[in-house]
């Protein structure tokens, strides 16, 4: 593993503290007019999301995690496992509710996102910036609202809501932002 000196770590690296994997998420370095320097550093814990505080000298060294990014498709669900196929060696990972959450609702058939390994184990699932989505439903709008600005529900494939303009309708291909859920506008059907 990879050692960094205290004065030298980063907001969004991955720590490695007392066997625990901790994301830093803020980093200062302090000098106070009366005794030494420091480096302030929180962390949270990637599994359980506590945090922690640090006060370290700049020469204290730190253990940085080695997280592989590998892009994978999704395949289906099993279970409460979701199954994913790794996109150069085409392993099957099963990853569980806790791992990937709420996330699900951006990922459709065959859609492709990074999965984070630490020593052989998934840890995270990250989505790309945006997604391609099907509509399924979409409430109705009354003729002549196309011209004001509001938005009406609509529900995509993967069970995602989303506010849409009102001349969406079901059976249309929206994009989305995954980081808000926001609709960024309406696409041709993607070519399998």
């Amino acid at each position: 593993m990879p050692n960094v000196k205290a004065n030298h770590v980063r907001k969004g690296q991955v720590l490695v503290l007392d066997g625990e994997l901790f994301v830093v998420t803020d980093h200062e370095f302090r000098k106070p007019g009366k005794g030494s320097s420091f480096n302030q550093i929180k962390c949270k814990q990637l599994f359980t999301g506590s945090f922690k505080a640090m006060k370290l000298s700049s020469d204290e060294v730190l253990e940085v995690a080695f997280l592989e990014h590998r892009p994978c498709n999704y395949s289906y669900a099993e279970g409460d496992k979701f199954v994913f196929m790794d996109k150069e060696n085409y392993e099957q990972y099963f990853l569980g509710e806790d791992l990937v959450g709420d996330k699900m609702k951006f990922v459709g058939d065959n859609q492709e996102v990074n999965v984070t390994f630490y020593e052989g184990m998934a840890i995270s699932m990250e989505l790309p910036t945006h997604v391609i989505l099907e509509i399924t439903e979409a409430e109705l709008s009354a003729k002549g609202d196309t011209v004001t600005n509001d938005k009406k529900g609509a529900v995509c494939k993967t069970g995602l809501e989303v506010r849409v303009p009102p001349y969406i309708v079901a059976g249309e291909w929206i994009k989305v932002q995954t980081e808000t859920g926001d609709f960024l506008g309406r696409v041709e059907a993607p070519s399998d």
